[in-house]
Protein backbone atom coordinates (compact mmCIF):
# COMPACT_ATOMS: atom_id res chain seq x y z
CA UNK A 1 0.00 0.00 0.00
CA UNK A 2 2.86 2.33 0.85
CA UNK A 3 4.43 1.68 -2.55
CA UNK A 4 1.13 2.51 -4.21
CA UNK A 5 0.86 5.84 -2.35
CA UNK A 6 4.47 6.73 -3.14
CA UNK A 7 3.93 5.92 -6.78
CA UNK A 8 0.75 8.03 -6.71
CA UNK A 9 2.60 10.97 -5.21
CA UNK A 10 5.37 10.62 -7.81
CA UNK A 11 2.84 10.67 -10.63
CA UNK A 12 0.52 13.37 -9.28
CA UNK A 13 2.75 15.64 -7.20
CA UNK A 14 2.13 18.53 -9.55
CA UNK A 15 -1.64 18.18 -9.12
CA UNK A 16 -1.27 18.02 -5.34
CA UNK A 17 0.85 21.15 -5.41
CA UNK A 18 -1.86 22.82 -7.49
CA UNK A 19 -4.50 21.86 -4.89
CA UNK A 20 -2.36 23.36 -2.13
CA UNK A 21 -2.00 26.56 -4.15
CA UNK A 22 -5.78 26.69 -4.60
CA UNK A 23 -6.24 26.37 -0.84
CA UNK A 24 -3.84 29.26 -0.30
CA UNK A 25 -5.75 31.37 -2.85
CA UNK A 26 -9.03 30.47 -1.14
CA UNK A 27 -7.56 31.57 2.18
CA UNK A 28 -6.49 34.83 0.54
CA UNK A 29 -10.02 35.53 -0.72
CA UNK A 30 -11.61 34.67 2.65
CA UNK A 31 -9.18 36.80 4.64
CA UNK A 32 -9.46 39.69 2.17
CA UNK A 33 -13.25 39.70 2.38
CA UNK A 34 -13.19 39.81 6.19
CA UNK A 35 -10.47 42.46 6.40
CA UNK A 36 -11.87 44.80 3.75
CA UNK A 37 -15.40 44.71 5.19
CA UNK A 38 -14.18 45.19 8.78
CA UNK A 39 -11.56 47.86 8.07
CA UNK A 40 -12.13 51.24 9.72
CA UNK A 41 -13.23 53.72 7.07
CA UNK A 42 -12.26 56.68 9.22
CA UNK A 43 -8.74 55.32 9.71
CA UNK A 44 -8.41 54.60 5.99
CA UNK A 45 -9.46 58.16 5.14
CA UNK A 46 -6.93 59.51 7.63
CA UNK A 47 -4.14 57.39 6.16
CA UNK A 48 -5.12 58.37 2.63
CA UNK A 49 -5.01 62.06 3.56
CA UNK A 50 -1.54 61.44 4.98
CA UNK A 51 -0.36 60.08 1.63
CA UNK A 52 -0.81 56.30 2.02
CA UNK A 53 -1.65 55.01 -1.47
CA UNK A 54 -2.77 51.61 -0.19
CA UNK A 55 -5.37 53.27 2.02
CA UNK A 56 -6.68 55.04 -1.09
CA UNK A 57 -7.06 51.66 -2.79
CA UNK A 58 -8.96 50.31 0.23
CA UNK A 59 -11.32 53.30 0.15
CA UNK A 60 -11.96 52.82 -3.56
CA UNK A 61 -12.73 49.13 -3.03
CA UNK A 62 -15.16 49.59 -0.15
CA UNK A 63 -17.01 52.44 -1.86
CA UNK A 64 -18.85 49.69 -3.76
CA UNK A 65 -18.99 47.08 -1.03
CA UNK A 66 -21.55 44.89 -2.78
CA UNK A 67 -19.38 44.55 -5.88
CA UNK A 68 -16.28 43.89 -3.77
CA UNK A 69 -17.94 41.13 -1.73
CA UNK A 70 -19.50 39.58 -4.84
CA UNK A 71 -16.16 39.52 -6.64
CA UNK A 72 -14.35 37.90 -3.71
CA UNK A 73 -17.12 35.32 -3.28
CA UNK A 74 -16.95 34.43 -6.96
CA UNK A 75 -13.19 33.96 -6.73
CA UNK A 76 -13.47 32.01 -3.49
CA UNK A 77 -16.11 29.65 -4.83
CA UNK A 78 -14.23 29.09 -8.08
CA UNK A 79 -11.02 27.97 -6.37
CA UNK A 80 -12.90 25.91 -3.77
CA UNK A 81 -14.88 24.04 -6.42
CA UNK A 82 -11.77 23.56 -8.56
CA UNK A 83 -9.73 22.30 -5.58
CA UNK A 84 -12.51 19.90 -4.52
CA UNK A 85 -13.00 18.58 -8.04
CA UNK A 86 -9.29 18.03 -8.60
CA UNK A 87 -8.88 16.31 -5.22
CA UNK A 88 -11.88 14.05 -5.91
CA UNK A 89 -10.42 13.08 -9.29
CA UNK A 90 -7.06 12.25 -7.74
CA UNK A 91 -8.48 10.17 -4.87
CA UNK A 92 -10.82 8.24 -7.17
CA UNK A 93 -7.72 7.16 -9.08
CA UNK A 94 -6.13 6.01 -5.83
CA UNK A 95 -9.09 4.54 -3.88
CA UNK A 96 -11.74 3.95 -6.51
CA UNK A 97 -15.35 4.96 -5.84
CA UNK A 98 -14.66 5.44 -2.09
CA UNK A 99 -12.34 8.29 -3.07
CA UNK A 100 -15.42 10.54 -3.42
CA UNK A 101 -16.26 10.21 0.26
CA UNK A 102 -12.63 10.54 1.30
CA UNK A 103 -12.21 13.66 -0.85
CA UNK A 104 -15.39 15.20 0.59
CA UNK A 105 -14.24 14.72 4.18
CA UNK A 106 -10.65 15.76 3.50
CA UNK A 107 -11.55 18.91 1.56
CA UNK A 108 -14.18 19.93 4.11
CA UNK A 109 -11.61 19.76 6.89
CA UNK A 110 -8.93 21.54 4.86
CA UNK A 111 -11.23 24.28 3.58
CA UNK A 112 -12.82 24.98 6.97
CA UNK A 113 -9.53 25.13 8.86
CA UNK A 114 -7.06 26.60 6.38
CA UNK A 115 -9.28 28.51 3.96
CA UNK A 116 -11.99 29.90 6.27
CA UNK A 117 -11.37 29.92 10.03
CA UNK A 118 -7.61 30.57 10.00
CA UNK A 119 -7.49 33.46 7.48
CA UNK A 120 -10.67 35.10 8.80
CA UNK A 121 -9.45 34.91 12.40
CA UNK A 122 -6.16 36.44 11.31
CA UNK A 123 -7.92 39.17 9.35
CA UNK A 124 -10.39 40.11 12.08
CA UNK A 125 -7.55 40.36 14.62
CA UNK A 126 -5.97 43.24 12.64
CA UNK A 127 -8.36 44.22 9.84
CA UNK A 128 -6.74 47.55 8.96
CA UNK A 129 -3.25 46.12 8.55
CA UNK A 130 -4.56 43.08 6.67
CA UNK A 131 -6.69 45.26 4.37
CA UNK A 132 -3.73 47.51 3.51
CA UNK A 133 -1.63 44.44 2.66
CA UNK A 134 -4.14 42.71 0.36
CA UNK A 135 -5.75 45.75 -1.29
CA UNK A 136 -3.14 46.10 -4.12
CA UNK A 137 -3.65 42.40 -5.01
CA UNK A 138 -7.43 42.51 -4.77
CA UNK A 139 -7.87 45.58 -6.96
CA UNK A 140 -6.85 44.01 -10.32
CA UNK A 141 -9.04 40.99 -9.62
CA UNK A 142 -11.99 43.29 -8.90
CA UNK A 143 -11.33 45.16 -12.15
CA UNK A 144 -11.47 41.89 -14.14
CA UNK A 145 -14.26 40.04 -12.33
CA UNK A 146 -16.18 43.11 -11.15
CA UNK A 147 -18.53 43.25 -14.16
CA UNK A 148 -19.52 39.61 -13.55
CA UNK A 149 -20.17 40.45 -9.91
CA UNK A 150 -22.35 43.41 -10.93
CA UNK A 151 -24.35 41.12 -13.23
CA UNK A 152 -24.79 38.58 -10.42
CA UNK A 153 -25.91 41.34 -8.03
CA UNK A 154 -28.43 42.59 -10.59
CA UNK A 155 -29.85 39.08 -10.94
CA UNK A 156 -30.04 38.69 -7.16
CA UNK A 157 -31.85 42.03 -6.79
CA UNK A 158 -34.33 41.05 -9.48
CA UNK A 159 -35.06 37.70 -7.80
CA UNK A 160 -35.45 39.28 -4.36
CA UNK A 161 -37.68 41.99 -5.85
CA UNK A 162 -40.10 39.23 -6.89
CA UNK A 163 -40.44 38.35 -3.19
CA UNK A 164 -40.96 41.97 -2.15
CA UNK A 165 -37.40 42.57 -0.93
CA UNK A 166 -35.90 45.77 -2.32
CA UNK A 167 -32.11 46.20 -2.11
CA UNK A 168 -31.91 49.20 -4.42
CA UNK A 169 -32.08 51.78 -1.59
CA UNK A 170 -28.77 53.30 -0.64
CA UNK A 171 -30.10 54.62 2.67
CA UNK A 172 -28.26 53.15 5.67
CA UNK A 173 -30.24 51.36 8.36
CA UNK A 174 -28.67 53.62 10.97
CA UNK A 175 -27.93 57.32 10.74
CA UNK A 176 -24.36 58.54 11.14
CA UNK A 177 -25.22 59.82 14.64
CA UNK A 178 -26.69 56.46 15.65
CA UNK A 179 -23.63 54.63 14.37
CA UNK A 180 -21.32 56.95 16.29
CA UNK A 181 -23.41 56.66 19.45
CA UNK A 182 -23.48 52.88 19.18
CA UNK A 183 -19.71 52.74 18.68
CA UNK A 184 -19.06 55.02 21.67
CA UNK A 185 -21.39 53.01 23.92
CA UNK A 186 -19.76 49.76 22.82
CA UNK A 187 -16.26 51.07 23.47
CA UNK A 188 -17.42 52.32 26.88
CA UNK A 189 -18.76 48.88 27.80
CA UNK A 190 -15.49 47.32 26.66
CA UNK A 191 -13.54 49.77 28.81
CA UNK A 192 -11.81 51.60 25.95
CA UNK A 193 -13.71 54.86 26.57
CA UNK A 194 -14.19 56.23 30.08
CA UNK A 195 -17.58 57.54 31.22
CA UNK A 196 -16.55 61.21 31.06
CA UNK A 197 -15.46 60.91 27.44
CA UNK A 198 -18.60 58.95 26.58
CA UNK A 199 -20.75 61.70 28.11
CA UNK A 200 -18.91 64.43 26.20
CA UNK A 201 -19.20 62.63 22.88
CA UNK A 202 -22.85 61.86 23.61
CA UNK A 203 -23.44 65.52 24.44
CA UNK A 204 -22.16 66.57 21.02
CA UNK A 205 -24.41 64.02 19.30
CA UNK A 206 -27.44 65.13 21.34
CA UNK A 207 -27.22 68.81 20.39
CA UNK A 208 -29.39 68.35 17.31
CA UNK A 209 -32.04 66.44 19.27
CA UNK A 210 -32.42 68.83 22.21
CA UNK A 211 -34.30 72.11 22.19
CA UNK A 212 -33.51 75.34 24.00
CA UNK A 213 -36.48 74.68 26.29
CA UNK A 214 -34.74 71.53 27.56
CA UNK A 215 -31.77 73.38 29.07
CA UNK A 216 -32.92 76.97 29.59
CA UNK A 217 -33.03 78.65 32.99
CA UNK A 218 -36.76 78.89 33.62
CA UNK A 219 -38.29 82.30 34.26
CA UNK A 220 -39.05 81.30 37.86
CA UNK A 221 -35.31 80.83 38.49
CA UNK A 222 -34.09 83.66 36.27
CA UNK A 223 -32.30 86.55 37.97
CA UNK A 224 -33.06 89.92 36.39
CA UNK A 225 -32.79 93.63 37.17
CA UNK A 226 -35.75 95.99 37.46
CA UNK A 227 -34.96 99.15 35.51
CA UNK A 228 -37.39 101.10 37.73
CA UNK A 229 -35.35 100.41 40.88
CA UNK A 230 -32.98 103.15 42.10
CA UNK A 231 -29.70 103.10 40.11
CA UNK A 232 -27.61 102.31 43.19
CA UNK A 233 -29.83 99.27 43.88
CA UNK A 234 -29.36 98.03 40.34
CA UNK A 235 -25.59 98.52 40.57
CA UNK A 236 -25.43 96.61 43.84
CA UNK A 237 -27.49 93.71 42.47
CA UNK A 238 -25.32 93.44 39.38
CA UNK A 239 -22.04 93.51 41.31
CA UNK A 240 -23.30 90.99 43.89
CA UNK A 241 -24.61 88.61 41.24
CA UNK A 242 -22.51 85.56 40.32
CA UNK A 243 -23.51 86.11 36.68
CA UNK A 244 -21.74 88.37 34.18
CA UNK A 245 -24.89 89.20 32.21
CA UNK A 246 -28.33 89.97 33.63
CA UNK A 247 -31.61 90.72 31.82
CA UNK A 248 -33.13 94.14 32.44
CA UNK A 249 -36.94 94.50 32.64
CA UNK A 250 -39.37 97.34 33.16
CA UNK A 251 -42.97 97.29 34.32
CA UNK A 252 -43.30 93.52 34.03
CA UNK A 253 -40.85 90.61 34.11
CA UNK A 254 -42.11 89.71 30.63
CA UNK A 255 -40.98 93.09 29.31
CA UNK A 256 -37.25 92.52 28.84
CA UNK A 257 -35.73 95.74 27.53
CA UNK A 258 -32.03 94.87 27.61
CA UNK A 259 -29.15 92.81 28.94
CA UNK A 260 -26.61 94.42 31.27
CA UNK A 261 -23.00 93.24 31.11
CA UNK A 262 -20.98 93.75 34.29
CA UNK A 263 -17.99 94.95 32.24
CA UNK A 264 -20.11 97.66 30.66
CA UNK A 265 -21.24 98.67 34.15
CA UNK A 266 -17.66 98.90 35.44
CA UNK A 267 -16.58 100.92 32.41
CA UNK A 268 -19.47 103.33 32.96
CA UNK A 269 -18.61 103.72 36.66
CA UNK A 270 -15.00 104.43 35.73
CA UNK A 271 -16.05 107.48 33.72
CA UNK A 272 -15.44 110.91 35.34
CA UNK A 273 -18.31 112.38 37.37
CA UNK A 274 -20.32 109.14 37.25
CA UNK A 275 -21.70 107.79 40.52
CA UNK A 276 -23.97 104.78 41.14
CA UNK A 277 -26.76 107.15 42.15
CA UNK A 278 -26.67 108.97 38.79
CA UNK A 279 -25.98 106.05 36.48
CA UNK A 280 -28.56 105.32 33.78
CA UNK A 281 -28.70 101.51 33.65
CA UNK A 282 -30.84 101.48 30.52
CA UNK A 283 -28.21 103.35 28.50
CA UNK A 284 -25.48 100.78 29.18
CA UNK A 285 -27.75 97.81 28.52
CA UNK A 286 -27.36 95.89 25.28
CA UNK A 287 -30.28 95.11 23.01
CA UNK A 288 -31.95 91.82 24.07
CA UNK A 289 -31.91 88.85 21.70
CA UNK A 290 -35.06 86.72 21.67
CA UNK A 291 -35.06 83.11 20.44
CA UNK A 292 -37.91 80.57 20.14
CA UNK A 293 -38.03 77.83 22.77
CA UNK A 294 -38.22 75.21 20.00
CA UNK A 295 -34.78 76.05 18.56
CA UNK A 296 -32.50 73.01 18.70
CA UNK A 297 -29.20 73.36 20.52
CA UNK A 298 -27.06 72.79 17.45
CA UNK A 299 -28.64 75.76 15.66
CA UNK A 300 -28.55 77.87 18.82
CA UNK A 301 -24.85 77.14 19.35
CA UNK A 302 -24.09 78.18 15.78
CA UNK A 303 -26.17 81.32 16.28
CA UNK A 304 -24.26 82.20 19.45
CA UNK A 305 -20.96 81.81 17.61
CA UNK A 306 -22.17 83.74 14.58
CA UNK A 307 -23.55 86.67 16.59
CA UNK A 308 -20.67 86.57 19.11
CA UNK A 309 -23.20 86.72 21.96
CA UNK A 310 -23.45 84.68 25.14
CA UNK A 311 -27.05 85.10 26.31
CA UNK A 312 -30.47 84.94 24.68
CA UNK A 313 -33.99 85.39 26.07
CA UNK A 314 -36.24 82.39 25.34
CA UNK A 315 -39.85 83.04 24.29
CA UNK A 316 -42.72 80.72 23.38
CA UNK A 317 -44.89 80.82 20.26
CA UNK A 318 -46.94 83.67 21.79
CA UNK A 319 -43.86 85.80 22.50
CA UNK A 320 -44.07 85.26 26.26
CA UNK A 321 -40.74 85.05 28.10
CA UNK A 322 -40.02 81.48 29.22
CA UNK A 323 -36.48 81.89 30.49
CA UNK A 324 -32.97 82.45 29.23
CA UNK A 325 -30.22 80.34 27.68
CA UNK A 326 -26.50 81.02 27.61
CA UNK A 327 -23.58 79.74 25.58
CA UNK A 328 -22.26 78.17 28.77
CA UNK A 329 -25.49 76.19 29.18
CA UNK A 330 -24.98 74.60 25.77
CA UNK A 331 -21.29 73.91 26.36
CA UNK A 332 -22.18 72.24 29.66
CA UNK A 333 -24.34 69.79 27.70
CA UNK A 334 -21.09 68.66 26.09
CA UNK A 335 -18.40 68.93 28.76
CA UNK A 336 -20.49 68.78 31.93
CA UNK A 337 -20.79 71.41 34.63
CA UNK A 338 -18.46 74.39 34.20
CA UNK A 339 -17.71 76.09 37.50
CA UNK A 340 -15.51 79.03 38.31
CA UNK A 341 -14.50 80.83 41.51
CA UNK A 342 -17.64 82.99 41.42
CA UNK A 343 -20.19 80.23 40.90
CA UNK A 344 -22.56 79.28 43.69
CA UNK A 345 -22.26 75.54 44.13
CA UNK A 346 -25.88 74.38 44.30
CA UNK A 347 -26.14 71.00 42.65
CA UNK A 348 -29.57 70.07 43.97
CA UNK A 349 -28.46 66.44 44.39
CA UNK A 350 -27.46 64.90 47.72
CA UNK A 351 -26.45 61.33 48.53
CA UNK A 352 -27.96 60.03 51.79
CA UNK A 353 -26.37 57.54 54.16
CA UNK A 354 -29.05 54.93 53.39
CA UNK A 355 -28.12 54.97 49.70
CA UNK A 356 -31.05 57.09 48.56
CA UNK A 357 -30.70 60.30 46.55
CA UNK A 358 -32.43 63.54 47.57
CA UNK A 359 -32.92 65.88 44.63
CA UNK A 360 -34.56 69.22 43.99
CA UNK A 361 -37.57 68.96 41.72
CA UNK A 362 -35.98 71.40 39.28
CA UNK A 363 -32.90 69.23 38.64
CA UNK A 364 -32.77 68.35 34.92
CA UNK A 365 -33.15 64.66 34.15
CA UNK A 366 -30.15 64.78 31.83
CA UNK A 367 -27.92 66.15 34.60
CA UNK A 368 -29.09 63.41 36.96
CA UNK A 369 -28.49 60.71 34.34
CA UNK A 370 -25.04 62.07 33.63
CA UNK A 371 -24.04 62.38 37.29
CA UNK A 372 -25.33 58.97 38.40
CA UNK A 373 -25.07 57.05 35.11
CA UNK A 374 -28.84 56.46 35.07
CA UNK A 375 -31.08 56.22 32.04
CA UNK A 376 -34.29 57.96 33.06
CA UNK A 377 -36.22 59.12 29.96
CA UNK A 378 -36.22 62.82 29.18
CA UNK A 379 -38.43 62.91 26.09
CA UNK A 380 -41.66 63.92 27.84
CA UNK A 381 -40.24 65.90 30.77
CA UNK A 382 -37.17 68.04 31.38
CA UNK A 383 -36.92 67.97 35.19
CA UNK A 384 -37.25 65.22 37.78
CA UNK A 385 -40.47 66.78 39.10
CA UNK A 386 -41.84 66.90 35.57
CA UNK A 387 -41.07 63.20 35.11
CA UNK A 388 -42.95 62.27 38.28
CA UNK A 389 -45.95 64.39 37.24
CA UNK A 390 -45.92 62.91 33.74
CA UNK A 391 -45.72 59.32 34.96
CA UNK A 392 -48.25 59.72 37.79
CA UNK A 393 -50.68 61.69 35.58
CA UNK A 394 -51.30 63.97 38.58
CA UNK A 395 -49.69 66.50 40.91
CA UNK A 396 -48.68 64.25 43.81
CA UNK A 397 -49.12 65.07 47.47
CA UNK A 398 -46.28 65.07 49.97
CA UNK A 399 -45.11 61.59 51.08
CA UNK A 400 -46.79 60.05 48.04
CA UNK A 401 -44.51 57.54 46.29
CA UNK A 402 -44.31 56.09 42.79
CA UNK A 403 -42.23 53.35 41.25
CA UNK A 404 -41.16 53.42 37.63
CA UNK A 405 -38.06 52.82 35.53
CA UNK A 406 -36.54 50.80 38.36
CA UNK A 407 -36.60 53.71 40.83
CA UNK A 408 -38.80 54.61 43.78
CA UNK A 409 -39.73 58.32 43.80
CA UNK A 410 -41.06 59.79 47.05
CA UNK A 411 -42.35 63.37 47.17
CA UNK A 412 -40.71 65.05 50.18
CA UNK A 413 -41.86 68.63 49.71
CA UNK A 414 -44.44 70.42 47.60
CA UNK A 415 -45.02 74.18 47.37
CA UNK A 416 -48.44 74.94 45.87
CA UNK A 417 -48.41 72.94 42.64
CA UNK A 418 -44.64 72.59 42.43
CA UNK A 419 -42.73 69.53 43.60
CA UNK A 420 -39.59 70.99 45.13
CA UNK A 421 -37.86 67.98 46.68
CA UNK A 422 -37.90 64.23 46.11
CA UNK A 423 -36.17 61.14 47.41
CA UNK A 424 -35.09 58.50 44.89
CA UNK A 425 -33.97 54.99 45.73
CA UNK A 426 -33.66 51.71 43.85
CA UNK A 427 -37.02 49.99 43.50
CA UNK A 428 -37.62 46.47 44.75
CA UNK A 429 -40.11 45.82 41.97
CA UNK A 430 -40.98 47.34 38.61
CA UNK A 431 -44.71 47.83 39.23
CA UNK A 432 -46.06 51.37 39.44
CA UNK A 433 -47.57 52.28 42.80
CA UNK A 434 -49.72 55.36 43.36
Amino acid sequence: MTDVILAFLADYWLSLLFVICLLVISAFFSGSETALTAASRSRMHTLENNGDERAGIVNNLIERRDRLIGTLLIGNNLVNILASSLTTSLLIGLFGDSGVAIATVAMTVLLVIFSEVLPKSWAIASPDRFALAVAPLVRPFVVVVGPISSLVNAIVRRILHLFGVNLSSDLPMLSAHEELRGAVNLLHREGSVIKADRDRLGGVLDLGELEVSDIMIHRTSMRAINADDPPETCVREILESPFTRLPLWRGSADNIIGVVHSKDLLRALAEPNVEPETLDIVKIAQKPWFVPDSTNLKDQLNAFLRRKLHLAIVVDEYGQVQGLVTLEDILEEIVGDIADEHDIDIQGVRQEADGSIVVDGSVPIRDLNRALDWSLPDEEATTVAGLVIHESKSIPEERQAFTFYGKRFTVMKRVKNRITKLRIRAAEDEGQVG
